[in-house]
Order: structure tokens, then C-alpha cells, then sequence
């Protein structure tokens, strides 16, 4: 196959390029929302529309034969050139087929409009950039519910307010983040089982060229056959191009995947900080955390992500504005936009899950700093089950909530000057609280396993759906 591409003006260091050129995204996302893949998939729906119309006797069989051998036969420099006279891309793209198929060059585009090739083309990148978002998906589930099940019953502080409230456990809390992500899996299906396009129908949608040349049934026939060829589906009714109400959904997806995976980064580049300690994104062994201080091991992969997730969400409003200002019939406000917001709104989203997976899978667990955090913070919570035990064997709960603030207060200040939280001592040797709990009885109620609910069980039963939906 001989394809003629511009590979040397997009490796070029002395004009602008995009990061998501090189720097976010993969490979295989790029190469989705390529040049060469767009003009690929423009040739190959020109060669289905000229396969049906040949059936028809519109395109004799050494038309279609030229242009079948042709299919390939790309330079998109060339295109580039003529693009430069004409102001139409798709016209260039048809100038410069015809210079290579002499024969069928003729007939390309016979009855067409430019979006019924480049909306189609559109709908088939954005349907297999969402096959490798999804398998991202699925494979970040994995890696999160991997963690659900190993750490569904270790208790840790909760955290509301960034002040300590009440214990959770951590599998617990991964299971948030994992619930929200398969909540974007279930969209992501949604979308794509809805993923329409224009299909082939003409200037503004009604099929009246298609029908001239043949007529309604036959149009219609045509049409089902291309799109069984293309393999995807078309609006029964559009416009000049399919609604962008559809784009305007996948958007919303990749905003919401973006939201998701903001607050895990988010979430962690707080329990990284010293004051908490308890996660660490993983840090490589040759890895700089500053050119400036070499001691620093900044979350730098969970802070890109947080960043990417911004553009993600502002890109995102710019299909809104898309599909709600496409005026009557068609006008062109859109087609600038579209050739940068769909392409990095899923490079961007590609990176970020591929990110996620890679912390999630190496995330460093300081089980001693949870558990130092927790046996200093969780006591005072644990106060209030004190009160409740004790006025339930007999106690006056406000001389209770009175002794129990002064133990609070007298903690407090211990744990201010640097040392352990002595509140368990100050409980058992308190008059007022031995009159109505044991030591036993103490030890018990500051037990966070004892305080952490259903939070295991609602844990395990996640992992478990996320093993089957994925």
C-alpha cells in the first residue's frame, strides 16, 4: 500500500505542535485521529458509495475497478496543495483520488455532500476511540477492585471537611472511586450502543440527489448497504450532518470519566501530603521531584491528571455549544472547533485512565501512618459511643458529655506537644466513666472495627459486580 503522508511536518521542532501529538496519549489513539486515517476512511467510504451505485449501473465495473485499486493510493501532501486553491478539504481530497483513478475518477462522490463522507468517517474514529477508552476502563476497574477486596476490612480515618470524622476502611473508600468509574463504564456502553451518524443522504438530509439518480426505494437500499459495509448506523433523520447531539454525548462521557478520575488524583495528592501520609503515587528510582530540591516526591503523575481534567471538562462545553448552535440546516461554526475538541478530549482521557491504572496497580499504602492517624484521631469520635454505653447503664448523659469534654481537651493538648493520644488512660481512669464501663468495656467502644458498619460487606459486594460487568 503506498501512502504518501506528511510524517515530516508533524516530527518538525521549529513550528508549534500539539502535546497530544507526542506528549499524552498513546499511540494507537493517535494514529485513530490521524491524517492518514481520516483520509483512509474518506477513500474507503467513496469506494462503498461507488460499490452500491455500480449495482445500480451508475459506475461501470472498470470505474469501480480503478477506483478499488486506487483506494490507497494517498498523498496527502497533494491534497494539502490543491486544499490551498480550493478552501475545501473534501474537494481536495476528491481532486486528488481522481488525479490517481483516471478512469473512475468521475464518478467519485456521485450524489454525495461532503459531510455524508466526513460525518460517517467521524462516527467510525470516535467508535473505536471508544473501544480502547472502554478497555482503559475495564482494566482501571480491575485494578481498583483488586484493591476493594484486599483492604475491604482495614479500618482507616475518615475524613470529612479534611478534618477526621469517623473510621471507614480503605477498601471502602476505593470502592467509591470505583463505583463512580463504573458508573461512566455504564454510559460509555449506553453511547456506544446509540453511536449513530448522517449515513448518506445529501445536502440537507432528504436524499433528493440520491433519489434523482435513482429513486426513494433504491436510495434507501443504497444507503443500508453502505452503512452495513461502514458498519455503522445512521439517524433516520438528519440534516446536513448528523445531530451533534450524539458528540455532545460522548463529550458528557469523557467529562464525567474526567470528573472520576479528578477526584481520585485529587483525593490522593491530599493523602500523599505529609500531613496525612497515608498514599503514594508510585515514584520511580531515577525519578527528579524537583530541579531545585532534591529531596521532593511530588505527585506529579495525579497532579497531570487533575490538570488534563480541566481541559477535558472545558473542551466538553464546546460540544454543547455545537449541537445548540448549529443553525437551520447546517452552518460551519463547528468544523474548526471539532478537528481539535474530539481528538484531544480523547487523547487527553487516554492518558489519564492509562495514568490512573499505573498508580492504582503501584500505589504505596502506609499502613503504619493509617494506623497512627487512626488510633490519634478516632478516639475522639469514639467519645460519643462512650456516652451512649454509659447513659445505658444508668449515667446522666450531660454529666457525661461535661467529663467527656474535659478528657477531649486534656488530649488534645498532649497530642499538640508532640505526643501519643493518651485518651484511652484519661477514659479508664476517669471516676465519673468507671462508675458505669469497664476497661474491657472502654477498649471496645475505641475498637474502630467495631465502628466501621457494613463497610466491608458493601465493599465486597462492588468488587464482585465489577468482576462481572467487566
Amino acid at each position: 500500500m503506498k501512502v504518501q503522508s506528511a510524517k515530516c511536518k508533524v516530527q518538525s521542532y521549529d513550528s508549534y505542535q500539539s502535546p497530544f501529538s507526542w506528549r499524552y496519549g498513546s499511540e494507537k489513539m493517535r494514529e485513530i485521529f490521524s491524517e492518514e486515517k481520516k483520509y483512509k476512511l474518506w477513500r474507503k467510504i467513496w469506494v462503498a458509495l461507488a460499490k452500491a451505485q455500480a449495482k445500480e449501473g451508475l459506475v461501470s465495473k472498470e470505474e469501480l475497478a480503478d477506483l478499488e485499486k486506487n483506494q490507497d493510493n494517498i498523498d496527502i501532501e497533494r491534497i494539502w496543495e490543491i486544499e490551498k486553491d480550493t478552501w475545501h478539504d473534501t474537494v481536495a481530497a476528491i481532486k486528488e483520488f481522481a488525479e490517481k483513478a483516471k478512469i473512475g475518477g468521475g464518478k467519485i462522490h456521485l450524489g454525495a455532500t461532503s459531510m455524508d463522507i466526513s460525518d460517517n468517517a467521524e462516527t467510525i474514529r470516535i467508535r473505536e476511540a471508544l473501544d480502547i477508552v472502554e478497555k482503559r476502563l475495564v482494566a482501571l476497574l480491575l485494578a481498583l477492585s483488586s484493591k476493594v477486596k484486599k483492604y475491604a476490612n482495614f479500618p482507616c480515618m475518615g475524613y470529612t471537611h479534611l478534618q477526621p470524622a469517623e473510621p471507614t476502611t480503605l477498601g471502602y473508600r476505593f470502592a467509591f472511586y470505583a463505583q463512580d468509574l463504573l458508573m461512566d463504564l455504564e454510559l460509555l456502553r449506553f453511547v456506544k450502543k446509540n453511536l449513530k451518524s448522517k449515513g448518506l443522504k445529501g445536502a440537507v438530509g432528504t436524499s433528493a440527489s440520491y433519489v434523482k439518480l435513482l429513486d426513494r426505494k433504491k436510495a434507501e437500499e443504497m444507503e443500508v448497504r453502505i452503512l452495513r459495509e461502514l458498519g455503522v448506523e445512521a439517524f433516520e433523520i438528519t440534516n446536513q450532518t448528523a445531530s451533534r447531539k450524539i458528540e455532545f454525548w460522548v463529550a458528557s462521557l469523557l467529562a464525567g470519566v474526567a470528573q472520576s478520575l479528578n477526584k481520585f488524583a485529587f483525593d490522593l495528592r491530599i493523602m500523599q501530603s505529609p500531613g496525612f501520609g497515608e498514599w503514594q503515587e508510585p515514584f520511580g528510582v531515577l525519578q527528579v521531584g524537583s530541579s531545585a530540591m532534591p529531596f521532593k516526591k511530588n505527585p506529579i503523575k495525579a497532579e497531570q491528571i487533575c490538570s488534563l481534567s480541566r481541559l477535558v471538562v472545558n473542551l466538553s462545553k464546546t460540544a454543547w455549544d455545537n449541537a445548540s448552535m448549529m443553525l437551520l440546516e447546517r452552518t460551519l461554526d463547528d468544523s474548526a472547533n471539532r478537528r481539535v475538541v474530539i481528538p484531544e478530549m480523547f487523547l487527553a482521557i487516554d492518558e489519564m485512565l492509562n495514568s490512573t491504572a499505573n498508580i492504582v496497580e503501584g500505589l504505596i499504602v502506609n499502613d503504619k501512618q493509617i494506623m497512627r492517624n487512626l488510633e490519634k484521631y478516632w478516639p475522639f469520635s469514639a467519645t460519643e459511643g462512650i456516652i451512649l454505653e454509659a447513659v445505658k447503664q444508668g449515667a446522666d448523659r450531660q454529666k457525661m458529655h461535661e467529663a467527656l469534654r474535659e478528657i477531649a481537651m486534656r488530649a488534645w493538648k498532649s497530642i499538640q506537644e508532640g505526643n501519643p493520644n493518651p485518651i484511652q488512660d484519661l477514659l479508664e481512669e476517669n471516676s465519673t466513666i468507671k462508675q458505669y464501663l469497664k476497661p474491657i468495656e472502654i477498649i471496645e467502644v475505641l475498637d474502630a472495627k467495631n465502628h466501621v458498619g457494613n463497610a466491608k460487606e458493601k465493599a465486597l459486594t462492588l468488587a464482585d459486580q465489577i468482576d462481572r460487568l467487566t
